[in-house]
């Protein structure tokens, strides 16, 4: 077939000219080499579109055209085939000339291939399926020219056609031929598809790196464009989103009071410390009563006040942590709730002390008194602000934003400083309260008049049950709630204190006042 030769009169771009001339150059060694494409000769038109729109509607119905008026699809002179179009321009004029050559059938090379002529080295010339993409094997080969306008052709590399693998695609990056002025890059190529952003791409072993898979982004980094080699981390104040293609701020947390679980835990520490004053206000009213004259009215208020500052205590672990609440909350709540236990203890030893001194000529009498009770509470409590001092004075507690534990928060939390000190005052409340437990547990068969030995039993039982769950919960909880189980274990222990030992008193002193006389809680001498 003979094609019209056709430049546009406008001429071409000084820029250009190189390009075209290789154009030229390549047409020409097909035409003038039988072995090539036997029985065919190429032709070729040439537009200058200077990067217009207009004038590239006017080139592609030119291009469809066969005679002098642009009438697409219509013959009346010589046969025009169009096999393919070659173009180096803009994408948007790009996309105009798919869209109108895509009506007519005819395939596009895009600029990518600008430098390389495509040659088919099976003798059966070259094809395009219906996709329009080559359906025969190719070489690939690369035009050069040296100095004195010497033009080179060389074959760099091909794609053959496989009926179970589609194309496979080679290039041979020792035997293309550069010029030493000219410092290009080896043309980019691929087997695989794309890789979005979000994924990393990592290379299929045994096989050239153009061919990878596709593996998204592990969690907490990210990739935001094609084919990355390898996925960003996100700063600690924010996290990947689930795409993992853009890092998102971290949401900040800590249990506030206008949370629906800190009000509830606040709501829990005023109305405990409420029930408290109201069993303190009743314990004084009636303190000349025997029941609270029998059960030591000094240690009983001791108690009530620890427990009503216990509950109050608690309050500090709600809101967001400060320096101020983060170096007073946990050596505070220690040391309170140690002269609770103390004070338990100097009740449970002087019931003891008692029993003891009733019996005649028996030495533990002199021991009976104040004196007993508030060196029990003095020298027990002591070594627990001992503790605390050193605590505070070698490593104190401090606020701090946890960005680690939760990937999507960031966690104001209360740095404990030593673990180590956490941990021995909290011990130390529990080896209180395990004497005590051991000393009121020996005591509670004793007679009527010191029978309150089982309700400090059984107020220790529950104190030990909630701090022995304590551990293994708060060790596994992470951010606010890891504060929500501390708080429900104060309230749950000092609870059971407050209950067990005041709630049965408080019966009688208000609803059975016929009980609370003499008579009923003196010991026959039988008994004794």
């Amino acid at each position: 077939m003979d094609y019209k030769k056709q430049v546009d009169k406008g001429g071409t771009k000084t820029e250009s000219y190189q390009l075209a001339l290789s154009f030229l150059f390549a047409i020409r060694e097909v035409n003038q080499n039988p072995d090539r494409l036997p029985n065919i000769t190429l032709g070729y038109s040439i537009y200058e579109i200077f990067y217009n729109a207009r004038m590239t509607c006017e080139a592609m119905m030119d291009l469809a055209s066969s005679g002098q008026e642009n009438i697409p699809n219509y013959s009346c002179r010589q046969q025009k085939t169009v096999l393919a179009i070659l173009e180096n321009v803009p994408t948007e004029i790009s996309i105009l000339i798919s869209n109108m050559m895509d009506i007519h059938k005819i395939p596009q090379m895009y600029h990518f291939l600008n430098n390389f002529w495509l040659h088919n080295t099976s003798m059966d010339g070259v094809y395009l399926d219906e996709n329009g993409e080559l359906a025969a094997d190719v070489d690939i080969m690369k035009l050069v020219r040296f100095r004195k306008k010497v033009l080179y052709m060389r074959i760099i590399g091909n794609m053959t056609k496989r009926a179970s693998q589609g194309f496979q695609f080679y290039m041979d990056n020792d035997d293309r031929v550069w010029p030493q002025r000219i410092h290009e890059t080896v043309p980019h190529s691929r087997c695989s598809k794309s890789c979005l952003p979000g994924y990393t791409k990592v290379i299929q072993e045994g096989n050239p790196v153009c061919c990878y898979d596709c593996h998204l982004c592990a969690e907490g980094t990210i990739s935001t464009q094609e084919d990355a080699d390898h996925c960003a981390r996100c700063p600690d104040v924010q996290y990947a989103n689930i795409n993992r293609d853009r890092c998102v701020p971290k949401v900040i947390t800590f249990l506030p009071f206008e949370e629906k679980l800190g009000l509830i835990l606040a709501s829990s520490a005023l109305t405990l410390s409420l029930a408290t004053a109201l069993v303190f206000g009743i314990f004084v009213k009636y303190r000349e009563t025997p029941v609270v004259r029998a059960n030591n009215r000094d240690l009983t208020y001791i108690l009530l006040i620890s427990l009503l500052l216990s509950f109050l205590s608690s309050l500090l672990f709600i809101g967001q942590p400060n320096k101020l609440t983060c170096l007073l909350r946990q050596a505070l709540f220690s040391t309170i709730f140690s002269v609770a236990v103390s004070s338990v203890l100097a009740k449970t030893i002087t019931v003891v002390v008692a029993f003891m001194a009733t019996k005649p000529g028996n030495r533990w009498r002199k021991w009976l008194g104040k004196s007993l009770a508030n060196s029990i509470i003095v020298a027990c409590s002591s070594i627990q602000v001992v503790i605390c001092v050193v605590w505070l004075g070698t490593s104190p507690p401090f606020p701090e934003s946890d960005t680690h534990s939760q990937p999507k928060h960031i966690i104001l939390q209360c740095n404990e400083g030593s673990v180590a000190m956490f941990y021995v005052a909290l011990g130390y409340m529990g080896f209180l309260a395990a004497i005590c437990f051991t000393v009121a547990f020996l005591a509670r068969r004793l007679p009527g008049a010191f029978n309150e030995a089982k309700l400090i039993t059984f107020s220790l039982l529950v104190f030990c049950s909630v701090w022995v769950s304590f551990v293994p919960t708060y060790l596994s909880t992470k951010g606010k709630y890891t504060v929500a189980v501390q708080i429900f274990s104060m309230l749950g222990s000092s609870c059971g204190l407050l209950g067990c030992i005041f709630l049965p008193k408080c019966y009688i002193i208000v609803l059975r006042p016929h009980l609370n006389v003499k008579g009923h809680i003196k010991v026959v001498k039988g008994r004794v």
